[in-house]
C-alpha cells in the first residue's frame, strides 16, 4: 500500500504518495486551488493544452523507454483544438506513460511524478 503525506500551500492541502521508491503530487489538489468544487476540469482542460502535452511527452521521452511515441505524435497533433479532449487515464492508456497516474475513490486524483 502506498504511503502518503501532505503538504500546506497558500492554505491547501497538496497530498503526495509515495509508491516503489517513487514520489507523485497530487494535481488534483493543486487545481483545488483554482476550483474547489471541480478540480477535475482544470485538470482536463490543463490536459488540452498543446504546451501541456509536449511538456508530457518530452518527460516520457528522457524517463520511459516504454513511451509509446507514435501515440504521442496523433495527441500532439491534435492538441489546441476546440474538438480536443483527452483525459489523464486516456494518456495513460494509450501512451504506456509512468509520468502521470491516475486514481479512483478517496485519495484518488491525477498525480504526476516528481523527480525530486
Amino acid at each position: 500500500m502506498p504511503k502518503h503525506h501532505t503538504m500546506n500551500i497558500r492554505g491547501t492541502e497538496i497530498m503526495i504518495f509515495h509508491e516503489h521508491d517513487e514520489d507523485f503530487i497530487s494535481l488534483t489538489d493543486i487545481a483545488r486551488y483554482k476550483n474547489a468544487e471541480e478540480p477535475k476540469d482544470i485538470v482536463k482542460n490543463w490536459m488540452r493544452a498543446k504546451s501541456t502535452i509536449e511538456f508530457l511527452g518530452l518527460w516520457e521521452q528522457v524517463n520511459n523507454p516504454n513511451f509509446k511515441g507514435v501515440e504521442f505524435d496523433a495527441f500532439r497533433f491534435e492538441a489546441g483544438s476546440n474538438a480536443f479532449v483527452l483525459s489523464p487515464q486516456k494518456w495513460i492508456a494509450a501512451t504506456h506513460a509512468i509520468g502521470l497516474r491516475s486514481r479512483s475513490g478517496n485519495g484518488g486524483g491525477t498525480f504526476f511524478l516528481t523527480l525530486l
